[in-house]
């Protein structure tokens, strides 16, 4: 070959890797990869607005993103996974300060109380970039593709909020076409009188009358609810361990809502309690939560966890004083709470499940019974201070009365009670219908 040949030669080479590196880089400035910034506005995607959304090609299911500053500036966005098959998670983030997207890789941080079923709550942890200051995020199982096609959510709690309120009641989750209308109503009234402004409930189904109660206290200002349609997405077990039933997930995805309750009222609330409908945490040194939670903290500097012993008082075990016995209520499906104020003996050698009451800036993950992770410690609340009232299904068998414990402390509330339910109720020809 000549030598104009051969500068002829390298000079087409030259060319055709200068036409090679042009094009890898015109498509890679608009393909993400890992921690990488493209030119695609993530904001003009499509915003989630359901309570859960299902990602494609994945058993990934979002709940919410949570801005969570407590250590480092990171994204924690609570969801549910199969946590077997799912192994690789990116947080795709819209930067405000240009537009540009942003991907890292999360960690995800499979919760420990999964009792067994293959599916359970996660927290998918994702590092925010520097100088991104992110309001939306979309979550996919790879670091590549077309975003445009991915549902986008926006990141709760990133701006810090006065507290609005000083206790929250968490509800999870009300299911089964729930229509112990009565109790739930009593509970409700107990819950403020305590001291609850707002009562979170996740609801799942329940019955036309319990939806009428559900619409008053909306509306009062006293009930907020969070759609729960985990039926729509998984094979939903009622029992709270998979060899109790095998089913894709526990106890209709209670600790997933309770976790997502923790978070959605971190900056909006002091204390959140975490218990049951059919529950009541129950001062008994206390008229109300506020002096008792003063008091605990005074005493317990740098505890942000309150624990209370759960006592059952069996609904099938009645009080003789019939002044309780209100016949307007009657036709109210439902339990009577101020009949019951008979509890089970204790078994000292069996597990006594505790209810919560927790400064949920302190929380990290919770589950039903206990906080799995925290910053600061856990108190078990002594039971001449306040128990957990359960009133429900006796769960020692038909022990005779002789042999429950009489425990009136629900009566010191009967006069604002009974007044407080009446004002939704209304006797007409004999007929009891609920005001709502």
């Amino acid at each position: 070959m000549s030598c104009y040949g051969r500068i002829f030669f390298f000079v087409m080479v030259l060319f055709v890797l200068i036409l090679y590196s042009l094009l890898y880089y015109w498509v890679t400035r608009n393909s993400l990869s890992s921690k990488s910034t493209g030119l695609i506005d993530l904001c003009q995607g499509e915003i989630a607005r359901d309570t859960i959304t299902a990602l494609k090609y994945n058993k990934t299911f979002i709940i919410a993103p949570y801005f969570d500053k407590r250590q480092i500036n990171l994204t924690r966005v609570i969801g549910i996974v199969h946590h077997n098959e799912v192994r690789d998670l990116y947080c795709w983030f819209c930067c405000q300060s240009d537009g540009k997207v942003s991907v890292e890789r999360a960690a995800i941080d499979v919760h420990s109380d999964l009792f067994g079923f293959p599916y359970g709550t996660a927290d998918l942890l994702c590092v925010e970039p520097q100088n991104c200051d992110p309001n939306y995020v979309s979550i996919h199982w790879s670091p590549k593709g077309n975003i445009v096609q991915l549902p986008r959510f926006e990141i709760k709690n990133r701006d810090d909020k006065t507290l609005s309120v000083e206790f929250t009641v968490c509800i999870s989750t009300m299911f089964g076409n729930y229509n112990n209308v009565l109790q739930f109503i009593q509970s409700i009234e107990m819950y403020k009188i305590l001291g609850a402004q707002k009562v979170v409930i996740y609801k799942n189904s329940c019955s036309q009358l319990m939806e009428k109660a559900l619409e008053f206290y909306v509306a009062e200002g006293t009930v907020e609810i969070i759609p729960w349609p985990i039926t729509s997405y998984f094979n939903v077990s009622s029992y709270w361990h998979f060899s109790m039933d095998t089913k894709d997930i526990g106890y209709y995805g209670q600790i997933t809502a309770l976790n997502d309750c923790v978070y959605r009222n971190m900056y909006r609330s002091k204390f959140v309690l975490l218990n049951d409908i059919d529950e009541i945490i129950l001062p008994i040194k206390h008229l109300n939560w506020k002096t008792m939670m003063s008091s605990l903290q005074e005493q317990n500097p740098g505890t942000g966890i309150f624990l209370f012993e759960n006592h059952i008082f069996p609904k099938t075990v009645y009080s003789s004083n019939e002044a309780f016995n209100i016949s307007s209520w009657s036709a109210v499906p439902g339990v009577n709470i101020l009949q019951h104020i008979y509890k089970e003996p204790d078994r000292p050698w069996a597990f006594s499940p505790r209810k919560m009451i927790v400064d949920p800036k302190k929380v990290i993950q919770t589950s039903v019974h206990s906080v799995l992770k925290a910053y600061g410690s856990s108190l078990e609340v002594s039971r001449d201070i306040a128990i957990t009232y359960h009133c429900r299904d006796p769960l020692q068998g038909n022990i005779p009365k002789k042999f429950l414990t009489k425990d009136p402390t629900l009566w010191r509330y009967n006069l604002s009670l009974i007044k407080n339910v009446n004002k939704l109720t209304v006797c007409e020809s004999n007929k009891t219908t609920v005001l709502i």
